[in-house]
């Protein structure tokens, strides 16, 4: 069994296709999408019609919930721009969608964590300083949830941990967008260092779960002139380098 993880589209639709033609190159059983697929100022309404026409499995993140529940002129500009660029008929596709399932007995797929799809499970914020979770912190936010695979979102940085329970944790990272920064609950930034799309492919064997981590190269110069042309040059600045402007 081979399952295929990505996470953190954000309407970045050229990253979308060249993980794609990955994923199938390298061959997996299943394909999961674990979330915030949409909010950008980039291609909302297309990367919306791309999922909802393939046969992955997608879950909604935090940034799904903010666009539906967007009232006119509140939200960041991101949901905002996303909101003014979809239909209904995406609309509904985002309202079926959940930010927590399972997958058998084996895998627990959440957006952020089990308890909330906008809480990091990976990553703590020290401050203004984002660092690897520590093991209890770990498991508090798993809030008593168990799975030999438990596989999240949110924080756009690719890790992996195996908890001395059995499980293996992993985050495949942002197939869309490899810096931001956000001011939830504080001030703070996250940067992966280089524009390349992020994914993952677990596969069940003999010993347990086992996670590869791939790194796509794309045409991101394309997303981040359209960044620009919207008005978004920080947006810009993350795609061409994965890093936020000094």
């Amino acid at each position: 069994m081979r399952i295929a993880f990505v996470s953190d589209i954000h309407g970045n639709l050229a990253a979308l296709e060249a993980v794609a033609a990955d994923i199938a190159h390298r061959g997996a059983d299943r394909v999961v999408n674990l979330g915030d697929n949409l909010s950008g100022p980039l291609l909302p309404r297309e990367t919306a019609q791309w999922l909802m026409a393939s046969d992955w499995l997608s879950l909604a993140g935090n940034h799904e919930r903010q666009v539906l529940q967007l009232r006119s002129g509140h939200g960041s500009p991101s949901d905002q721009y996303a909101h003014s660029q979809l239909t209904e008929e995406e609309f509904a596709w985002m309202r079926s969608l959940t930010h927590t399932l399972r997958l058998g007995e084996d895998v627990l797929l959440c957006h952020g964590s089990p308890r909330s799809d906008h809480e990091y499970l990976l990553e703590t914020l020290d401050g203004h300083v984002v660092r690897a979770a520590t093991p209890a912190e770990i498991d508090e936010r798993l809030a008593g949830q168990y799975a030999p695979l438990i596989a999240s979102g949110h924080t756009h940085v690719p890790r992996q941990v195996r908890l001395g329970a059995g499980m293996l944790l992993v985050n495949p990272g942002s197939v869309g967008l490899q810096a931001y920064d956000d001011d939830h609950p504080v001030a703070h930034k996250v940067e992966n260092g280089t524009p390349d799309a992020r994914y993952a492919i677990a596969q069940r064997t003999e010993e347990g779960w086992q996670v590869e981590h791939h790194a796509v190269p794309y045409d991101h110069e394309s997303m981040a002139a359209l960044a620009d042309r919207n008005g978004r040059p920080g947006w810009a600045h993350a795609l061409r380098t994965g890093t936020m402007p000094s």
